[in-house]
């Protein structure tokens, strides 16, 4: 990986190692050489098919060796040349999969969405659902774990994308982002019970901690499996670790929320308890969720209890009425305004 090289000691603010460095480009150089004989001998004594292979096969190496700009330009050539749908959409997921290695958005979002429309002429059923695989991961690591959650669970019984990575650790990214997205009804029905999960869990006993602590209200437990998910899983993944504090942070929110629902009040001290942690941290922590609009309930700190605060979900729809109605008028006047004009 020569060309990869360079960038990733820069990143890491080491020196790279001229002699391995000039090693490397030798070599994708003999290798390099090699494919451009093989072309020029396929297109003057084989076919149009073996010259589109040696080009397809170019491009991939290129891609291998870290060499973003070439493979691009290579599998672009590759894409023209390309006979069958099914052959461009194998392309079309090569981009995205360069995208994923270098976390390029603009890159992936571009071919998703020329991957969606060469599916709609004719895809068949396996790549249909590559692409939710595809789709799923490029939407957790934009933090969009809602759709990302929709589209893990509806690929987990059809996985076959083992080109992005194994399917324990694409159960567990569905784990993952289906805690902070589901709503508590639907751990049980999609998570916990499923089969494809279930399988998983027994191998992952950290995961299925963290999972079912939280559906079972034990919340002590829930906040150090939180913490260890925090260390092992969330900073070490490539498409997580920018997320971290955002994923804590509401996972945190969601378990608040869901001890709150259950009381009308509660004292600070067994809240505390029940998370393991000290009255002054919850204090602190739900001080924060409620003065941003996350948590409804109040702190009454003289008598040293929590009291929920349920909204009036008649007032709110009708708040939102009156907003969108002066919304609307708004509009309505600026329309009439140019009709006059």
């Amino acid at each position: 990986m020569a060309p990869w090289y360079p960038s990733l000691c820069e990143e890491l603010a080491i020196s790279p190692d001229q002699v391995e460095l000039e090693r490397m480009t030798k070599a994708n150089q003999a290798t390099l050489a090699g494919f451009e004989t093989e072309r020029a001998d396929a297109e003057e004594n084989l076919g149009e098919t073996e010259t589109s292979e040696l080009l397809l096969k170019k491009a991939q190496y290129l891609a291998e060796i870290g060499d973003k700009v070439s493979a691009v330009l290579a599998y672009r050539v590759a894409f023209d040349k390309a006979a069958t749908i099914g052959q461009r959409l194998d392309i079309t997921f090569a981009f995205i999969r360069i995208g994923l290695f270098f976390l390029d958005n603009d890159l992936i979002s571009r071919n998703i969405k020329k991957a969606r429309s060469l599916i709609e002429e004719g895809g068949d059923w396996d790549r249909r659902n590559r692409l939710k695989s595809y789709e799923a991961i490029y939407l957790m690591s934009i933090r969009d774990f809602k759709g990302a959650s929709q589209l893990f669970l509806d690929s987990l019984s059809t996985f076959t994308s083992t080109e992005l990575m194994d399917y324990n650790e694409y159960v567990k990214y569905a784990v993952v982002v289906g805690m902070i997205s589901l709503p508590r009804v639907d751990l049980k029905k999609k998570l916990i019970d499923a089969p494809e999960v279930l399988e998983v869990l027994v191998q992952a006993p950290q995961l299925e901690e963290y999972l079912k602590s939280l559906y079972d209200c034990r919340y002590a437990k829930f906040f150090q499996s939180l913490a260890a998910m925090e260390k092992n899983q969330l900073l070490t993944s490539r498409y997580l670790h920018v997320h971290t504090p955002y994923y804590v942070r509401e996972m945190r929110i969601i378990a608040y929320a869901q001890l709150l629902e259950s009381y009308r009040s509660l004292t600070l001290e067994s809240m505390a308890d029940s998370f393991g942690v000290s009255e002054d941290f919850v204090d602190r922590d739900l001080a924060r969720f409620i003065a941003a609009g996350r948590l409804n309930c109040v702190i009454d700190k003289v008598n040293g209890i929590v009291v929920t605060n349920r909204p009036d979900v008649k007032n709110a729809q009708y708040q939102a009425c009156i907003k969108q109605g002066d919304i609307l008028l708004n509009r309505v006047q600026k329309l009439s305004r140019v009709i006059n004009l």
